[in-house]
């Protein structure tokens, strides 16, 4: 653990690309370091953590209690601190014994105390915390609480991986894909060539497109082809071998919540990964977003949703064509197989071939944007003809250009605090709009202002606060802000019957009085023209 320790102190120390590569990969390269540690680091820096082992109550009572701590005191504690892990490695007493065991050691530890009755779950947490020092102690809560999560993204883990061991960046960030844990795979199996491993359902590393801000920057629009950026759930469809899986970019396997996709079998050969878009499906044209949504965390899907909400895949890219990775081909290239291979499909099939966007000029683009909301879309996808399919975020070959936001202006009602750097700032807001003479609450946001504007806006909440509950402020309505959001949907949950996708903070409107702020009807007319 103590290698582990001394890694995550040079990752939290520092905020420079570099230096972080630099660390990850003198742990990789280190023969001092395990090799199931190396592992159980790769698995914990994207995403596979172990589940939670205890709830954070039974750990905020067993440490204060250790602590000698009333309950309050511990509260006001980690309200200063704003870390649940960090506070209880501050509070607790020295440990009075060290126990130098790996990283993997203390995560079977994590394993076998998660089977254990309650009074001896709470004493081998209380042994473990009374044998490792400050740092250490910190990382085994944070593991504990099933909330371990650091700074760094799967492109520099990939960078320093390959550095280390002297393989390329793509093939590492293939390698890492799929639904590996360390109980299934070893360090060598997963990085070193000449390893046997099952590739039938790995998928490929998704490209990433970057932000457009205008289209004239991108040169002479031959070199260009562009399409709809559809709203549904990135996709990536494989089929090999007789079987079908589908993964979402976020490396979920969620094959089993979209059964329409199955029947993709019968039309396509083996040896074939296609990348596209999930949509709900109806006639001719895609269903909002909202269709989707009660399929978002269902590990079955009832046969009404299926009947109500189908789903197609609208693919816009070919991987792997009978078995052979064609990723280095050019875009151009790609999508003429890509069209030739979807070419004869009968309607029923679950597939749709993303339609090109024509046109000459910029202009021609700018018209075409306006219309992507008529069109199902949330803006067009620009990508160079003569691109391969990369790796990850990078700037060059494929742009969005998403339409301007859906806005309406509200007050702040309510303010809560933030978590880790911003633990000492009001960051989490609830907003209301006017319904007559009452404020009615519609949405929450917590980003889009600058660290300054949190601030700012935390000195104001402390001034003007009427009500505390708990950690939540109710504050004078005073403070008007512009919410955008990508999309809106019913919702009887609500008071205000509305729900918002992606709310976020556009402006601190300072010049905007609160008499002036939209009101229900407006969100209802939205909900009408959008929903």
């Amino acid at each position: 653990m103590k290698d582990f320790a001394a890694l995550y102190a040079r990752l939290d120390q520092t905020t420079r690309t570099n230096a972080k590569v630099a660390a990850l990969t003198d742990y990789f390269a280190s023969d001092a370091v395990p090799a199931a540690d190396k592992l159980w680091t790769v698995a914990l820096f994207s995403g596979r953590r172990p589940r939670r082992t205890i709830t954070a109550t039974r750990l905020r009572d067993w440490a204060a209690e250790k602590a000698s701590l009333p309950l309050w005191l511990f509260e006001e504690s980690y309200g200063v601190v704003g870390d649940l892990s960090e506070t209880i490695s501050l509070i607790l007493p020295p440990a009075s014994r060290e126990e130098d065991q790996p990283l993997a050691h203390w995560i079977a530890r994590l394993r076998d105390l998660s089977a254990l009755p309650e009074d001896s779950r709470k004493q081998g947490i209380l042994d473990a915390w009374d044998s490792l020092p400050n740092a250490e102690r910190f990382l085994f809560t944070k593991l504990l609480t099933g909330s371990f999560r650091v700074g760094i993204s799967q492109t520099l883990m990939t960078r320093a991986l390959a550095q280390a061991t002297a393989q390329p960046e793509t093939e590492i960030a293939h390698r890492l894909m799929g639904n590996w844990t360390p109980e299934t795979t070893t360090w060598a199996r997963l990085l070193h060539e000449g390893e046997a491993r099952d590739d039938t359902a790995r998928p490929y590393p998704f490209y990433l497109a970057y932000q457009l801000d205008d289209p004239a920057d991108l040169g002479d629009p031959a070199d260009w082809f562009a399409e709809r950026k559809w709203d549904g759930i990135r996709g990536q469809l494989i089929l090999r071998e007789g079987r079908h899986h589908l993964w979402s970019r976020g490396e979920d396997l969620i094959t089993d919540r979209f059964p329409e996709l199955a029947r993709a079998i019968d039309w396509l050969p083996h040896g074939t990964v296609l990348d596209g878009e999930i949509l709900a499906w109806e006639g001719d044209r895609p269903l909002t977003f909202n269709a989707l949504q009660p399929r978002i965390g269902r590990k079955t899907v009832p046969k009404a949703l299926l009947t109500t909400a189908p789903v197609v895949l609208m693919a816009y890219d070919l991987l792997e064509q009978d078995g052979h990775d064609i990723r280095p081909a050019p875009f151009q290239e790609r999508r003429q197989r890509l069209e030739t291979l979807l070419r004869d499909l009968p309607p029923e099939a679950p597939l749709r071939l993303s339609p090109p966007v024509p046109f000459a000029t910029v202009d021609d683009l700018r018209t075409e944007r306006l219309r992507a909301r008529e069109e199902g879309a949330e803006g067009l996808m620009l990508k160079r003809l003569s691109s391969p399919y990369g790796t990850g975020r990078k700037k060059g070959d494929w742009w969005k250009w998403k339409v301007d936001p859906l806005t309406i202006d509200a007050v702040m009602i309510y303010a809560q605090g933030g978590s880790g750097r911003r633990a000492n700032l009001f960051t989490d807001f609830t907003f209301a709009v006017r319904n007559g003479n009452e404020l009615v609450p519609f949405t929450k946001a917590y980003s889009g202002l600058t660290d300054a504007e949190f601030r700012q806006i935390t000195a104001w909440v402390n001034r003007h606060t009427v009500q505390k509950f708990g950690p939540v402020r109710q504050v004078e309505p005073v403070q008007v802000f512009e919410i955008g959001f990508e999309g809106i949907q019913a919702s009887p949950r609500h008071k205000s019957g509305v729900a918002l996708r992606f709310p976020r903070m556009l402006r601190w409107r300072h010049d905007k009085p609160v008499d002036e702020i939209d009101t229900l009807d407006t969100l209802k007319e939205i909900l009408a023209a959008h929903g």
